[in-house]
């Protein structure tokens, strides 16, 4: 999940060199730490939210087949 959550965020940011994905497993969840330049926020997240909740909602797609959860957290720098 981890590599589809770079693909994705790598194509929207301006400075793709920046973005930093952690990936914290625990035994019921997963957490997918993601941070990117200060610049790149708004578009990560997107208006509203919208870019955010479609991430977390491809991630909750994919993740269907593995039976495991995914959360997404943008960290801010």
């Amino acid at each position: 999940m981890k590599e589809l959550v770079e693909q994705i965020i790598k194509a929207l940011v301006d400075h793709p060199e920046q973005v930093e994905i952690t990936e914290i497993q625990g035994n019921h969840a997963h957490v997918i730490e993601l941070q990117v330049a200060k610049e790149d926020l708004g578009k990560v997240i997107g208006k509203g939210g919208a870019h955010a909740s479609a991430i977390r909602t491809i991630l909750a797609a994919a993740s269907g087949k593995e039976n495991k959860r995914y959360i997404l957290e943008i960290i801010e720098q």
